[in-house]
Order: structure tokens, then sequence, then C-alpha cells
């Protein structure tokens, strides 16, 4: 039931998008915004208790909302619980259909609207962003998304079930907020941004593993993608953000990376990948590669789910089984 459950939020994610009305993500954003005007220092210690409180209180309200599903209702009621959780955790449907508009623009030759529109997917400057760097921006933020967004909640879905989904998607959200590497950020954010890379892990390995094993979806090659990811993966700063873009990179044979601009602050990113720069109709690619990644990662969390619901099954019948003996 509970690799059910997952596929059943992942769907509702692709037939709905995000909920309309009380979008859980954004009420747990007011609440940690009104928690950090209440406790805000320039502490790691207060920077730890914000964390924790939002990140074990969104785990722990999951969890008790599965746990009242399941009296009523058994297993379904726990299912039911968790494909809701998902479903208001997952980002799939939105991210790809932003890639899409955005890919609209510019192959139509519309950069001004590209521009307009690339808020929406990536947190970088469009201003100065000509027609390569736009469509490099939504390579770039598509193929990290698709972790964040899609596969790394869908893991912690598997092995956590509604509180594992919860705490990754308050993580991450958190990690938005306050992840940020400036005056007031740097040190109240730390625990925020050290518990997202850490909870980001498993489903970066899994949406990079997955990406190289469908880049024939976008012509690419798997053994090229495979050795781009091996190579490249850890140059990147992001220890995530890298395995994704690099196989992303590898399966459609592009090469990213370079100069990227935020706000006032300017980085210089490694580069990934060995063939050329990105063009309008790679955002396009990119977006149809992320729906891949995304559909793949919910059949196999669920049968991860499946299997980890077997073995606890079984261990209890064992011990009584020799018990008994």
């Amino acid at each position: 039931m509970t690799g059910a459950g997952l596929l059943a939020g992942w769907a509702a994610d692709m037939a709905l998008g995000d909920p309309r009305r009380l979008h859980p993500v954004s009420g747990f954003g007011r609440i940690a915004l009104s928690l950090e005007r209440s406790i805000y220092s320039s502490s790691r210690v207060r920077g730890g208790t914000y964390t924790a409180l939002l990140v074990g209180g969104a785990a722990g309200a999951a969890a008790l909302a599965a746990r009242l599903a399941e009296r009523v209702a058994g297993r379904r009621g726990r299912a039911l619980v968790l494909a809701l959780v998902t479903w208001g955790a997952l980002g799939g449907r939105s991210l790809v259909r932003e890639g899409e508009r955005i890919a609209g623009h510019l192959q139509r030759g519309d950069l001004d609207g590209a521009r307009a529109a690339l808020p929406a997917l990536a947190g970088r400057d469009p201003s100065q962003l000509d027609e390569a760097g736009v469509s490099r921006a939504v390579v770039e933020s598509l193929a990290e998304n698709s972790s964040d967004a899609v596969v790394g909640a869908l893991v912690w879905g598997a092995v956590g079930g509604p509180a594992g989904v919860a705490a990754f998607r308050a993580a991450n959200t958190l990690d938005a907020m306050v992840g940020h590497r400036n005056e007031r950020y740097t040190a109240f954010g730390w625990a925020s941004a050290k518990l997202d890379d850490l909870m980001g892990w498993p489903g970066a390995r899994l949406g990079a593993l997955l990406t190289v094993a469908l880049a024939p979806v976008v012509g690419g090659s798997p053994r090229a993608a495979l050795r781009v990811l091996r190579r490249d993966g850890a140059a990147h700063p992001s220890p995530n953000a890298g395995r994704m873009e690099a196989a992303f990179a590898g399966a459609l044979d592009l090469r990213l990376g370079g100069r990227l601009r935020y706000g006032e602050r300017t980085e210089l990113r490694p580069t990934l990948g060995d063939g050329r720069a990105p063009e309008p109709a790679d955002a396009a690619r990119a977006a149809r590669l992320s729906l891949a990644v995304g559909a793949a990662g919910a059949v196999v969390c669920a049968a991860i789910s499946a299997g980890l619901m077997s073995l606890s099954d079984t261990r209890p019948a064992r011990i009584t089984e020799v018990g008994t003996t």
C-alpha cells in the first residue's frame, strides 16, 4: 500500500499540478517566516533550533496524520495520507511546464519573454542573459530540481513514509529560505543548508543514475552520460546538484557550467560535460528528460517501498516460527 501511495501522489502531481488552495509548502513557509522573526540571531545554535523545530514539526504532523488514518482505515488510510503528502511535496508537473514554457519563448525568438519567465524556474538574474544563457539556465535548473522537487521526496517517502516526505520537503524549503551564504544567514542558515545536503544525497544519486539510464529518451548515450557523471559530478560546489547537472550534461551531450549571476553576486561554476553550449531546443529536451526521470523515480521508489514493507511483514513471522520450534 505504501508503494501505491507514492505512485498515487506522483500521478496526482502529474494530473493536477500543485494544489491551488492551501498549499502545504506555502503554509509551511509562512510558519517558518514567523518563527524566524521570533528567534533569529546570527547564531548556529539558534539556526539549528529553528531547523529542528520546523523539520521535526512537519515530520511529526505527517506521522500523526498517518497514524490516525491507519487506525480508521488500516493500511489504505496510511497510503491515502502518503499520497496526499506526496502530492503536496512534489513539483514535477510545474517544473516541466515552466521549462517547456521558457523553451517555447526561446524557440519563437522571444528572448524578453523567456527572460521574464525564467525567475519561476531559476533564481539567477536573467536580465543580461542571451539565448544560450537562458537555455543553459533552464537545463541546469531542470536537472537540479528533478532531484529536489521529485526524486528526493519519493526516496524519503519510500523509506520514511509520510513523515519522510514531509521532513525532506521541509528541509529543502528551509534551505531555499535561509540556506544562503550572506551576512544574515551564513550562521543562522547553516543547519538548514547542511540538513538539505544530507537529505538530498540519496535522491540526487538515484536521480543521476536514472538520468544516465534514460539518456536514449533524448537521443543520448548512457555510456557517455555515465562517463561525464563520474568525471564531473563532484566538481560542482553543491554535492547534490553537481551529480544531476553532470548527468544531464552527459545525457544531452551538452556543456554546462560557467559564469552566472545572482543579484549582485557572481559565481564561476566548473564546466560539466564535453558537448556544445545549450540551445533553445535543448531546454525542451531537458524538460522531456526531467519528466522521464520523475516517472522512473516513482516506479523505482514504489518498488523499494514494497520491498521494505514485505521485509517488515515477514520478519515477525520468522521469529515466531523459530520460537515455536
